[in-house]
């Protein structure tokens, strides 16, 4: 069960992004419900959610953060395995898949799509170039696109420091791997304190 759901999860977070990839030039934004449902194509040099999208880390710093999404995928995945040959249970072993799934699913665009793909400007990228992939190994930019600005709204100006600001909920841009990490952890410190309040009633 473990290695299926997991396995699913990749392919349809590696799925996704090719198709908006390829079908998608950097910066173009397709509404699927109004205004507060988009698919907002960016790509991502930093971290998850958007966050240093289009600059941030680059050379020795990106390598590292891409190493660091590695070595933590990998124990995740050895933790997995371990804990369902113990015989953990199913709630606990479906929310490390979710997390290990969108871990590698991060992992597979930072260390392969500046190889696989160019980045031309205004227009969609093109899979396995002839001229070769906008960057080496482990220089590869997440891709993100999904983008729910639900509402938005200027700070009153009297208020100290964020007064008059542009306010946006959600902000966030993010992808499918984001999603399963998000999820998986939401529902793993749900699971802890349910646990944890269980049995201080049973004591």
């Amino acid at each position: 069960m473990v290695t299926i759901l997991v396995t699913a999860l990749i392919v349809i977070d590696q799925v996704v992004k090719i198709l908006v990839k390829t079908n998608m030039h950097i910066g173009e934004e397709i509404f699927v419900l109004g205004s507060w449902f988009r698919i907002h194509f960016i790509e991502n040099n930093g971290i998850a959610f958007g966050m240093l999208a289009g600059g941030g880390m680059a050379g020795f710093g990106k390598i590292m953060l891409t190493l660091l999404r590695i070595v933590a995928s990998i124990a995740l995945a050895w933790y997995l395995v371990r804990s369902a040959r113990r015989g953990a249970r199913t709630p606990f072993l479906i929310y490390l898949s979710l997390i290990l799934a969108g871990a590698v699913g991060n992992v597979i665009d930072s260390c392969f799509y500046g190889l696989i793909f160019n980045t031309p400007s205004y227009e969609v990228a093109t899979l396995f170039p002839e001229g070769g992939g906008y960057g080496s190994f482990m220089q590869g930019k997440v891709v993100d696109m999904f983008y729910f600005p639900i509402f938005e709204f200027f700070w009153p100006e009297w208020i100290p420091f964020i007064g008059g600001q542009h306010f946006e909920f959600f902000s966030a841009i993010f992808n499918v791997a984001d999603a399963c990490i998000t999820v998986g952890v939401a529902w793993f410190i749900i699971d802890q304190l349910l646990i944890h309040k269980e049995a201080k009633t049973e004591k």
